[in-house]
């Protein structure tokens, strides 16, 4: 395939407008042909659904498809959008559950359709260096401190705290992906405790201690209700020194110092990302990390469950 690829974009909220749309305009890979959404507007003069069911019937010619809906509802509509032959891109969290990701990813390869679990925050600037430098090092232990307001970043939206909305670990599952890329070791959960407002159903904050298969403790603390300056950090100390990345990952700094960057002319994550489905895409192949998925299920599997005061918008 060396035309664009023709894509279609399903469900045009916040990470739509904010990430999606400006990473397509850039792209050379990728022609937006169509928006799919239940609510909204439609983008210029683009052909605009409200199902993607209307989409497929229009007749419009589309190649792959874009799913930036919440996680409850996107393995329905990613098995139709693989059932029509589409490369399908899941805006993360991937699915509501590990199960239907695993079952998305046979789908698509039973069909030979590209599919793309994407991970955007591992395309920070930080996170590839990052793993180099840690590759050959002991991990002596790390701390993850991810603590958000989601007043200011999810506003109103309600599903992320409804069951299989992830609560606080929509934006966890972006540091425990940097984490699985740029860590040498398998890590696994040894307790957590997570907060979960009386009147919802998903945590608002959650801290997790992890073990990799060297015994290297791993510490996690995620929090919904952070305000003033907000706080996505990774540290790592190992027997050569300690790698901090700040800025969910766009900012690496060893022993303090700034280490010396290359050029990158893949700047910023969305557009790193579609750059790689992309890539997928053409060469007629998938890229389905459950890796960090399976770490938020595990939590849940191990956690003690603490009851906190009402959340209320």
């Amino acid at each position: 395939m060396s035309e664009p690829i023709r894509l279609a974009v399903v469900g045009m909220g916040k990470i739509a407008h904010d990430q999606h749309l400006p990473a397509i305009a850039r792209s050379p890979d990728f022609e937006l042909v169509a928006t799919v959404s239940r609510h909204g507007d439609p983008v210029g003069e683009k052909p605009f659904f409200r199902d993607i069911a209307d989409l497929a019937a229009s007749g419009i010619a589309v190649d792959a498809v874009a799913l930036c809906t919440p996680p409850q509802v996107r393995r329905a509509i990613a098995t139709f959008a693989i059932d029509q032959g589409w490369h399908t891109f899941l805006e993360k969290p991937p699915g509501a559950t590990l199960a239907e990701v695993v079952a998305l990813r046979d789908h698509a390869a039973a069909r030979g359709v590209s599919l793309f679990a994407s991970w955007h925050s591992r395309y920070a600037a930080g996170v590839e260096p990052a793993r180099d430098w840690l590759a050959d090092r002991t991990i002596v232990g790390a701390t993850i401190t991810w603590r958000e307001d989601v007043r200011h970043w999810h506003p109103g939206q309600d599903w992320i705290f409804e069951p299989g909305g992830f609560g606080v670990f929509d934006p966890g599952i972006n540091a425990l992906s940097i984490a699985t890329r740029i860590l040498p070791h398998p890590f696994f959960v040894d307790r957590a405790e997570i907060d979960v407002p009386a009147n919802r159903a998903s945590p608002i904050a959650a801290r997790v201690d992890f073990r990799d298969t060297h015994s290297a403790p791993i510490v996690m603390d995620l929090d919904f209700r952070q305000e003033g300056p907000q706080s996505w950090d990774i540290l790592v100390e190992t027997d050569m020194g300690k790698l901090a990345l700040a800025q969910g990952g766009a900012v690496l700094t060893i022993d303090g110092r700034a280490p010396p960057t290359a050029s990158d002319t893949l700047h910023g994550e969305y557009r790193g990302l579609y750059h790689r489905f992309a890539a997928i895409i053409r060469a007629e192949t998938s890229d389905v990390d459950v890796g960090p998925l399976r770490l938020v299920a595990d939590t849940f599997l191990r956690a003690r469950i603490k009851t906190v005061e009402n959340f209320d918008w």
